[in-house]
């Protein structure tokens, strides 16, 4: 026996886990004679996070088992395995947001030679079925690599019975109980509809809605200001639909907010029209089916009327915990967000029960630290690793139409942190060369870099306004990560003719006060 404990004593703490499945191993053949079935990891939630984690415990030799289920939006969509990001997410927009691309591309083409008619029109049923279509792909993709790894698949709805149970229910009411030494719980999130609003709920779409739509949306409302409804509303001008957003407040909240209004200053320019410091009130279904949405103006008091062929609310988003029973768990949340309570190691106020991804409180709702976070913990949980996943210097990109990517702190959150005088802000206005000949307008198309201002001016973050922003933004998020300073920044070689070149020429200052418009090729 004390052999055998040598053998299994390793750095990492698997002695801990394995000691532990060998007793559970006893427990779990006990509980499936009872009719439950026993699990070294159950996770709870098919989304991104949720199948890394499982995907890499399974490979690791784990007996690991997911549960998804997904509740049709009040309008009825439904969709398969994969959570937000494959499904009503990253993909389906990203892929939208080609294809209004390709529309301005067309308007280019006649400056590069290319006989093209101004007027193409754009077939939204088509482009519809085609994003679909691909969706379903990497739905059944998730589906053959679980089985691959031997994950057991179970779809159904999932509640707590205890802190090693589960209870789920199928979609025709058959129960199944679950038991496991360590639960993973990475359940995201969904819209949030404004249910105080008349007719929101009956009338309105979400982002859970908007990319399996059939036909075209027509003529659009976009209600919020967020990275998810500037995305949607950047698309829809782009596919030529008469668009709007009616904002209450500021736009990209948690955004660097100079880059924010260069955002939507670039939108307005180029078509979406704008209802700055309104909010609804009321939305009516007219007789010919047309939405009538009443509004009001916060500064002046006054009241408004418009009519739309369709509502989308994109005013933030709730976690999906509220019925999993958590409580019977004794696992705390923040009563007012309502997501997760966690510590460094992903660890609830229950040792053995995790939370990840969207569902985490303090956790950002982005996918790729959402499939990292999964990863890393599976790799604790069976000793192979005692990283951490690190929340910091995480780059992002907004899909606008002039597209927004950062990484690292905000010019605003850096002068908080650092005060002023101790912050160093270089900047650049650039045109793309692909703009010259299309005589494209570039106003809008401008980089910062925020940087400690003692030397070697350690590069606090970065930010980048301009085509292919998350590619360009990518790149320099592996030197930001690793310390990178503004002196080994200026010592790179650029690429030339890119836009990332422009990153590397930084070298006007904000405090200067020199003109930061770049001149020369």
């Amino acid at each position: 026996m004390a052999a055998m404990a040598a053998v299994l004593r390793r750095p990492g703490g698997r002695f801990r886990w394995r000691m532990q499945v060998l007793a559970g191993g006893v427990r779990g053949a006990a509980r499936e004679a009872a009719g439950q079935q026993y699990y070294d990891l159950l996770v709870i939630g098919g989304g991104s996070g949720g199948l890394a984690c499982a995907k890499e415990a399974a490979q690791l030799g784990k007996k690991v088992a997911v549960v998804d289920y997904v509740e049709p939006s009040p309008r009825g969509t439904r969709w398969g395995l994969g959570g937000t990001c494959v499904n009503v997410g990253c993909i389906p927009k990203k892929l939208m947001h080609q294809a209004a691309l390709l529309g301005g591309m067309i308007r280019d083409a006649p400056h590069y030679g290319w006989e093209v008619a101004q007027q193409v029109p754009h077939d939204w049923r088509k482009m519809a079925e085609a994003v679909q279509n691909h969706v379903k792909s990497l739905n059944w993709g998730h589906r053959v690599q679980l089985q691959d790894r031997k994950v057991k698949y179970f779809n159904i709805k999932a509640s707590f019975v205890n802190e090693h149970m589960v209870c789920g229910v199928t979609k025709g009411g058959k129960e199944t109980l679950l038991s496991a030494e360590h639960i993973v719980i990475a359940t995201g999130g969904r819209p949030r509809y404004p249910t105080h609003i008349e007719g929101a709920l009956e009338h309105g779409i979400t982002s859970d809605d908007i990319f399996w739509l059939k036909e075209s949306p027509g003529k659009t409302l976009v209600v919020g200001a967020s990275y998810v409804a500037l995305e949607c509303a950047g698309f829809l001008t782009g596919l030529r639909l008469d668009t709007t957003v009616m904002m209450r407040s500021i736009p990209l909240r948690g955004f660097d907010q100079q880059m924010s209004s260069l955002v939507t200053e670039h939108m307005a320019s180029h078509g979406t029209q704008f209802l700055r410091g309104c909010t609804p009130s009321r939305v009516r279904k007219l007789p010919d089916g047309q939405l009538q949405v009443t509004w009001k103006d916060l500064a002046s008091g006054r009241e408004d009327v418009g009519t739309f062929d369709t509502v989308l609310w994109a005013v933030g988003r709730v976690p999906e915990t509220r019925s999993l029973n958590l409580e019977k768990a004794g696992v705390n949340t923040n009563p007012n967000s309502q997501k997760i309570l966690v510590d460094a190691q992903e660890a609830t106020s229950v040792p053995h029960i995790y939370a990840i991804g969207d569902a985490a409180e303090g956790r950002p709702e982005l996918t790729p630290t959402a499939i990292m976070a999964g990863r890393l913990l599976a790799q604790r949980l069976c000793g192979q690793s005692s990283d951490l996943m690190d929340y910091d210097n995480v780059p992002t990109t907004v899909f606008t139409p002039l597209e927004y990517g950062c990484v690292g702190l905000s010019e605003e959150e850096a002068v908080a942190r650092h005060g002023e005088e101790h912050v160093e802000v270089y900047h650049a206005y650039y045109k793309p060369l692909e703009f010259t000949v299309a005589e494209r307008d570039a106003s809008q198309c401008y980089i910062k870099m925020v940087c400690l201002r003692e030397p070697p001016q350690l590069v606090l973050g970065l930010h980048f306004l301009g085509p292919n922003a998350g590619e360009v933004t990518q790149g320099f998020a592996l030197g930001i990560k690793c310390g990178a300073s503004y002196a080994q920044v200026m010592q790179t070689v650029g690429i030339h003719p890119t836009c990332a070149e422009e990153v590397a020429k930084l070298r006007i200052s904000k405090r200067s006060g020199l003109d930061p418009t770049v001149t020369g090729c």
